[in-house]
């Protein structure tokens, strides 16, 4: 918080340096810095009102995303918010500091056996299911199981290192251990683990080094009967680009899905999550939301919690109004955030072993220019931008070029199926971030 708070003063002088004094004035020296999250790549900033908030979105996004990467890298975007939605923000985390626990799981049809097995490798680790690989779509309760069976490991064994990490934090961290020449240090911390917990495996799909690196940190802990836990969304058989090895790895163990919740388990989140928060919610109204929202509990829980915002913020009391301004908000929130160039090429360049520099470099080797041909099939695939758009995001390139990066990648993925298996993994990982 403090980082944000001493570098936006950076940011404010960019931007005065890039539109007039006057449009400074009235738009830029009114925003106030609210929160920086490295982890999740944003910074949110407040503006004093939804007019101001929308003109700035409208007409200055630019300096301001501009102002922001320039400080703290191409990894960061930003946020902004008006002075209702912070305190709504803000009544939201208050009543939202229980735990992912066991005890606030909801199980049902659906999840049961998952459940059951979290338990069991909670209870007695490594002793049966190892690895222990859970599958199933966004939404359905994966991360709360993982976060459930680190809470239970710490409870029942203090005195071992229980290990939770995201799919593509550890391909991260990998990356920048190489960089700096700390490779002793990552592999110190990872392969010293008692309980590995994973988080979206499948971000390691196509990348040769995390992949590895993985490969053998996996055999270690596994030789040395330490528990690990994984999930994806999808079985190991259809991550397409994970290696074969690693796919053999993964089913050692068990295996087990999730699926999406029955009417009957959606009826019990809601309530559950009601009560955690302190909500009175009518059955009509918790049986009209379990009726809308039916293959998403994270939709579920948001929709109770934006209820309860809505209660504290403007007095007003659940009804089926109010759910259905809240599932709105909801789903709207949920939509994908759009794909950024910057983005896709960030996720070529670590599924290649490059750097985004690099591909937007004029450099020529082999492996640049594939990985650069990759990002301009991929980026026209995604956000269907003009040629002549997409050549001038990587250096100014002529569109003539981004043509024949794309038919290569076109003519290469027919007739090699690891290509078209990366580029679909690339793909879907950008889409699921």
């Amino acid at each position: 918080m403090e980082s944000f708070f001493e570098a936006w003063d950076l940011i404010c002088n960019y931007c005065k340096n890039q539109v007039t004094d006057v449009s400074y004035e009235t738009w830029f020296s009114k925003l106030v810095p609210v929160s920086l999250d490295f982890e999740e790549g944003v910074a949110i900033i407040q503006a004093p009102n939804e007019f101001h908030k929308s003109t700035i979105e409208r007409g200055f996004h630019k300096y301001l995303n501009d102002a922001i990467q320039s400080v703290f890298g191409p990894g960061i975007t930003y946020k902004l918010i008006t002075p209702m939605e912070k305190k709504e923000k803000k009544a939201v985390e208050e009543d939202d500091e229980y735990e992912y626990t066991f005890e606030t799981f909801i199980e049902g049809s659906s999840n049961k056996f998952a459940c059951a097995a979290c338990r069991y490798v909670a209870k007695e680790p490594a002793k049966n299911y190892n690895p222990l690989f859970i599958y199933g779509n966004s939404g359905l309760g994966k991360t709360h199981l993982l976060n459930a069976i680190g809470h239970e490991l710490k409870k029942n064994f203090p005195e071992k290192t229980i290990i939770y990490v995201k799919g593509d934090q550890f391909a991260n961290e990998l990356i920048e251990a190489i960089r700096a020449g700390t490779t002793a240090g990552f592999r110190e911390k990872y392969r010293k683990a008692d309980a590995l917990l994973i988080d979206d495996i499948q971000f390691i799909a196509g990348k040769e080094s995390t992949q590895e690196e993985f490969f053998h940190t996996f055999n270690t802990l596994y030789e040395s009967k330490k528990q690990i836990v994984l999930t994806s969304d999808r079985p190991p058989r259809d991550i397409a680009t994970l290696e074969d090895r690693l796919k053999t790895r993964f089913e050692w163990g068990l295996t087990a899905d999730v699926q999406p919740p029955d009417f009957e388990t959606r009826m019990a989140i809601i309530k559950r999550k009601a009560e955690l928060v302190g909500l009175t919610v009518p059955d009509s109204v918790c049986e009209f939301i379990a009726v809308k929202l039916k293959s998403n509990i994270r939709q579920l829980e948001g929709t109770v919690k934006k209820l309860k915002a809505i209660h504290l913020v403007e007095g007003a009391t659940p009804t089926i109004n109010t759910a259905q301004r809240a599932i709105s908000d909801i789903v709207n929130n949920d939509q994908p955030t759009p794909v950024t160039v910057g983005k896709i090429i960030e996720e070529v360049a670590r599924t290649y072993g490059v750097s985004p520099e690099d591909i937007k470099s004029s450099k020529r080797n082999a492996n640049i220019s594939f990985a650069r041909q990759i990002s301009m099939y991929i980026v026209r695939e995604i956000t269907q931008m003009p040629m002549v758009e997409i050549g001038k995001e990587f250096g100014g390139r002529d569109h003539s070029t981004v043509v024949y990066a794309i038919q290569q990648i076109d003519e290469r993925c027919l007739k090699d199926p690891v290509t078209k298996a990366t580029v679909g993994d690339i793909i879907k990982n950008i889409r699921d971030r």
